[in-house]
Parts: structure tokens; sequence; C-alpha cells
């Protein structure tokens, strides 16, 4: 089982690009049928419970590593590639950003006509998980999104996320259905925020004192009231720096693609003719497949599987985009015809990687990597939101936005 966590979101600017808002699609919908195809539904919604898998997965789509809009970005993809196969998939993503989150009661009634389901009891909680994060847990975060994930079985997860302008930072809120033993006491499996403020968040286990003495509560001390689930931040600032990785997972990876450690592998037969940058993709979607709950707690490394729309850590790489989608999906076509072969190889690809996290480390090998990629997109087409690179130009551009969004200090 994911063992949720907690990541920090600044709020940044800009919508997804053209040429980038049907891959992400493409690509979110592979990885979640791919679990689908391995694991099952439930699986999906563990993962998506955990505030540092989801991040992940919007990295690896192409959103920017840190972005507190991945999550309208990534879910609202995902609800328009799933829910038209929701019946065969046995999923379904209900609710959604700003008035499309007051759908989700009839959504969810109509969902639970179709299979059987308590209906009243599903609303019932999907009301509670928007109240509590709205009303319970005072931290100055008003919510503007929420999700309700619903699986044919009745197995739920619901995410919120609330925004607070003058901190401009965002929080997103995470529920599964197996861990909620009472609305009252602790339902939540993570809270992704950022700053280490005190929280009065008046559902947290330790917080039955206060829930009994609500009138007293009023009068206490700040050092008094229950503090926020402990937090992972990412940090104001576009670019990755290597403390935001692991790197001898990343390095593992390249080590993989680059020098082509596949080979000693008779499983990975089928990937011989791949090219290193699709396979450094690859290696990555199978990590969210495979991995199990001890792999996600640096989304950031996430990003360097194709690059991401805002050029950190380097532009999006389309083409090693576009093939590792046709390459996942081919894997479950196959599976469901009986050929598992292919799917087999992609879950060996992870295996391979974490097999080989043990090597050396090269001191800059962050750096040179990100150099390298830069190189290759500026001579092979990459692309970031404002288009095609430019070179000379775009990463001069790109560089800005540290400076402009948050002032000298980048911390």
């Amino acid at each position: 089982m994911i063992s949720a966590g907690s990541v920090g979101m600044p709020l940044h600017f800009g919508k997804v690009p053209g040429f980038l808002t049907e891959r992400m699609g493409n690509m979110g919908e592979a990885i979640i049928e791919a679990l689908i195809e391995n694991y099952g539904p439930s699986e999906v919604l563990t993962r998506m419970s955990d505030p540092n898998w989801f991040q992940a997965l919007g990295a690896i789509m192409g959103m920017h590593w840190n972005s507190s809009g991945v999550t309208a970005v990534v879910l609202g993809s995902l609800k328009r590639k799933l829910n038209p196969r929701a019946h065969d998939l046995g999923l379904y993503i209900l609710g959604g950003k700003g008035k499309a989150a007051w759908y989700s009661p009839k959504q969810i009634e109509r969902v639970s006509d179709k299979h059987g389901l308590d209906g009243n009891a599903l609303i019932k909680s999907q009301r509670l998980t928007s109240r509590i994060d709205n009303n319970a847990i005072q931290d100055g975060y008003g919510l503007y999104q929420q999700y309700f994930l619903l699986s044919n079985q009745g197995e739920w997860t619901a995410i919120s996320q609330g925004m607070n302008r003058d901190t401009r930072r965002a929080r997103r809120y995470h529920w599964h259905s197996p861990s909620v033993r009472s609305f009252g006491d602790a339902p939540h499996t993570g809270i992704a925020g950022l700053e280490k403020q005190q929280v009065l968040n008046l559902v947290d286990a330790s917080a039955e004192p206060l829930r009994q003495h609500i009138v007293e509560l009023t009068r206490e001390r700040p050092k008094d009231l229950v503090e926020a689930i402990h937090a992972s931040e990412l940090p104001n600032r576009h670019d990755v720096r290597k403390e935001d990785i692991n790197p001898a997972r990343l390095a593992s990876v390249l080590d993989l693609a680059y020098n082509r450690d596949i080979e000693t592998f008779e499983e990975l037969v089928d990937l011989h003719g791949v090219g290193p940058r699709t396979l450094k993709a690859l290696a990555m979607a199978s990590e969210l497949v495979h991995g199990d709950a001890t792999r996600f707690e640096d989304p950031a490394r996430f990003a360097f599987a194709v690059g991401g729309k805002d050029g950190r850590p380097h532009p999006i790489d389309t083409d090693a985009m576009d093939e590792t989608v046709s390459m996942l999906k081919d894997s479950v076509a196959r599976s469901k015809l009986g050929e598992k072969d292919k799917n087999k190889a992609i879950k060996r690809l992870h295996q391979a990687a974490v097999a080989g996290e043990t090597k050396g480390i090269p001191l800059d090998f962050i750096n040179e990597l990100i150099e390298h990629e830069w190189e290759h997109a500026e001579t092979n087409g990459g692309k970031t939101f404002m288009g095609s690179v430019v070179k000379g130009l775009t990463r001069k551009l790109m560089d800005t936005q540290n400076p402009l969004l948050y002032g000298k200090k980048d911390s």
C-alpha cells in the first residue's frame, strides 16, 4: 500500500500548450490503464491517494514538476480520456474544478445506480470530505476544486485543493475510503501543503481533546494547536537541483538507457531497439506502475522522463513521449490478448533499474544531464509552452523564471 505523504505546491501561471494537451492525456491514460491491467482499479485509487505519487504522475505527463496546476491538469485530462471507457475500466473520475465539483452528487448517483452501489452513503462521503477540508481544517486555504474517483466496487479516493492567495500557495488534500474509519478522527491519507505553519485540524487523531472542548479551544495559545502533517516541501523555484532528487535512482535509469545495460537482461529483448530517451521515459513510467511505496519521495526526478512544459529540467521531447505512450498501450493491448511478454519486459525494466542503484554517481551528473538534454532539444525540436525551442533564446527566457516569479531569493 502506498504510504501517503505531503508535498508543497507554489502557484504557477500559464496554460498547457496545444502540442501537449492531447499528449498529456495519452500518457496519463497509458499509465493508468497499465496499472489497472496489472493490479486492478483499487491500486489506482491507492496510488492516487499519495500526494507524492500524484505529483510524479504529473511530472511524467509533462507538467512542471512542482506546480499546483498538476491537480486540475492531470485529473482533467484523465477524466476526458478515462470516463468514456469507465464501464470497461471499472473506474470513474467525478467532480472537478469550480462549478464542476457541484455535479459530483448526481454523478455519484448515476454510477451507483449502474453498479448497485449505496449511492446515499457515497454522496455523504463526498460531501463530508469537502466540508472537512474546507471547514474543519482551518489553514487559510479555500477549496476551489474537488475530484471524487470511484470504482465500480464502491471504493473511492477524494482529492481536494485549496488556494491561499496571500502566500501564493496551494494545498492538496487526499482521502482513501479503506483508510477512513471515522470522518471525525484522522480520515486523511495525506495532506499536501507547503508551510510548516501551525494548522487547526479538528479531525486529527490527536485533536480529540480539542473536539471535546471546542469552546475552550479559542482561548488556547497557538503552541497548543494541532500541527499539520509533516510536509516535504517543493521549493519556490522552477529549476531542478540535486537536492530535489534521489541521484542514485536517476543515475541507474540513465545507465540503463545510455549504456544499454538492458542487453544483460534476456527478458528485455523486445526493448533492445528502443532509443535511449524513450527507454529513460519508459523506465520511469514502469516505476510509476510497478514501484513500491518508498519510491516517490522525490517527484522532481520524474520530470527527467520527457521534460517539462516550462523547460525544467529541460524542454519536452515529444518523440520520446509519443513512443513511450505507444509502447505502454501496446503492452496492455497484447496483455489483454494473453501475450504477456512485453508487459513483463516493461515491469522488468523497473526491476533492472532498481538493481543498478548501487553504482557510483558522477559528482556533476545532474548538471551534465541537463546540459545534454538542452543541447538535444535545441537541435531536435524540443518544445516548451512557448513553442519549439530556439537555440540561444529559449533557455535565456526560461532562466528569467525564478527572479521574475520569486525575486532574487528562490529557496
